[in-house]
């Protein structure tokens, strides 16, 4: 491949990273220069927005907007004219794709000047094109895809964007796809997927999820053997909060097809939720593809490594994450998370209100927020965030008690112990430790300190880790102190240290995390 390239009046210098007209440089450098290298490379070729952001962009997670708004800065430093460009033209509806077929040219430093290279350009030019033409008659073409397999390609694009909109995006092609063809599992599983995701992903109700689960069975009954429906089931479970089910899909789906790292980073949450830390930071890392291309897995490390006592590593992953990929959900909820636990409370505010501007608006941050407002006695501003935590997912019975306990009227001690006895009941089928620590901030605001101790054990010896959240919150603050409560931090200290070791023992242990202190 050449490091040069003329596309009309421009010369292009790959290596030096420079672009000029009439021997100027025009101002085309970073995401500019990557973009316009690509579309060189690609010849006059119609290129989709996916393929743009997965090769220029990944792998940060971004839209066609952002597509969009830099190739209008590109147009920009070229002197191209959007309305009737020469260089860089917008294919409606699919891409962008080169004005001109772009002339590779020979190693360029030491070209004559531009008088000297005008003298001989027109027999450059048609030698490269002519050989260029040759290549490109001689390379087998694929065959254009169906107008289904169209529609289906640009469903799954949309929905691995992990943007609400986008989501609702795919909804809309996979349900026409559905239309003409009932039975295609690709749909059926790729709806299934999005559908799982608006409760997921986008603070929506569990029926979407139930929806899911229906749709992933359906390919099941007819394909029991598919990996595909068995990862699409446990997402659908696991959305549902059915830890048991989900990895049960999880896992099956990766007997089955050992290269799903998606499926694999999914189980690997799920372990972390039942305090098999180890297993859950081996199976992170132990991806088969690009580990670039598994969406939020860098903050399920983070976690992972917050967890295990790795705090460094940890904090230079989510701090990574959330500088620059501002669109990632979870690294908006993990990065204030993480300071708030470390008890730097000012900066996880101000990560809050910046995650925020980014568009991420989530219940886990409004929490947050309100626990900050608490920390600062200011129980007005808590109350108004447990409310809007509550508002932006009502299904979560988390927010609800919390919307509940601090809202401006005091709860009476009948709604508490009717909260308490729907907890428990709920409880009787729920393996997720984290219901626990709810059912803990309930009897400790009845005053019952030895239930709410109790209940923390409980989370425990589920799985949950998090023992410097549990040091921290003001929401168990009534505990501190407490011989039981404590028992259970050093509970948690003593299984977190044994999970520790097994990771510094492993053959598969990073080298920078053995030479942690």
């Amino acid at each position: 491949m050449t490091d040069h390239y003329r596309l009309l009046d421009l010369v292009v210098d790959l290596p030096r990273q420079r672009v000029e007209r009439d021997g100027v440089a025009l101002d085309v450098s970073g995401l500019s220069f990557q973009l316009l290298a690509y579309l060189l490379a690609q010849g006059q070729r119609v290129v989709r927005f996916d393929e743009l952001i997965e090769q220029v962009w990944a792998p940060a997670i971004v839209n066609e907007e952002t597509v969009t708004q830099r190739v209008r800065l590109l147009r920009q430093a070229l002197g191209d004219d959007a309305r009737r460009p020469r260089y860089v033209r917008t294919v409606r509806g699919q891409g962008y794709q080169l004005g001109a077929m772009p002339a590779p040219v020979g190693e360029m430093a030491h070209r004559p000047t531009h008088r000297a290279w005008l003298g001989m350009a027109a027999g450059v030019v048609l030698l490269a094109g002519g050989v260029l033409a040759w290549t490109l008659t001689r390379v087998p073409q694929a065959a254009p895809p169906t107008a289904a397999q169209e529609m289906l390609d640009r469903a799954a694009w949309y929905a691995s964007m992990g943007q609400r909109d986008n989501d609702n995006r795919a909804i809309d092609l996979y349900e026409h796809a559905l239309a003409d063809a009932p039975d295609d599992p690709q749909a059926l599983l790729g709806l299934s997927r999005a559908y799982s995701a608006r409760t997921c992903l986008y603070n929506d109700g569990a029926e979407w999820a139930t929806k899911a689960q229906v749709l992933a069975e359906r390919v099941l009954r007819a394909r029991p053997n598919d990996a595909a429906a068995w990862s699409a089931s446990g997402y659908a479970h696991d959305c549902l909060g059915d830890l048991p089910g989900a990895l049960a899909g999880y896992e099956r789906a990766m007997v089955l097809d050992p290269t799903d790292d998606a499926t694999r980073a999914s189980a690997a949450y799920l372990y972390q939720e039942q305090g098999r830390l180890a297993d859950a930071l081996r199976t992170n890392l132990d991806m088969r593809g690009d580990p670039a291309k598994v969406r939020f897995r860098n903050v399920a490390v983070a976690r992972e490594l917050e967890l295990l006592g790795f705090t460094g590593a940890a904090e230079a992953r989510l701090r990574r994450v959330f500088l620059l990929t501002p669109d990632n959900v979870f690294g908006n909820i993990a990065w204030p998370s993480f300071l708030f636990a470390r008890g730097r409370g000012a900066e996880a505010q101000a990560a809050i209100q910046s995650a925020e501007s980014h568009g991420t608006q989530r219940a886990e941050l409004a929490q947050l927020s309100g626990e900050l407002a608490l920390l600062d006695n200011n129980r007005a501003a808590a109350a108004t965030a447990f409310a809007r935590a509550h508002a932006l997912r009502p299904e979560s019975t988390m927010a609800e008690t919390l919307a509940g306990l601090y809202g401006p009227v005091p709860p009476s001690p009948t709604w508490i112990s009717h909260r308490i006895s729907e907890t428990q009941a709920r409880l009787q089928n729920d393996a997720w430790a984290p219901a626990r620590v709810e059912l803990a901030v309930l009897t400790l605001a009845k005053g019952d300190r030895e239930a709410a101790a109790a209940a923390v054990q409980a989370a425990v010896d589920l799985g949950y880790r998090d023992a410097a959240w549990l040091r921290i919150t003001p929401l168990l603050a009534g505990l501190h102190g407490d011989a039981a409560f404590n028992a259970a931090l050093a509970a948690i200290d003593r299984r977190v240290a044994a999970e520790r070791q097994r990771v510094l023992e492993a053959p598969w242990c990073p080298p920078e995390l053995k030479a942690t202190p």
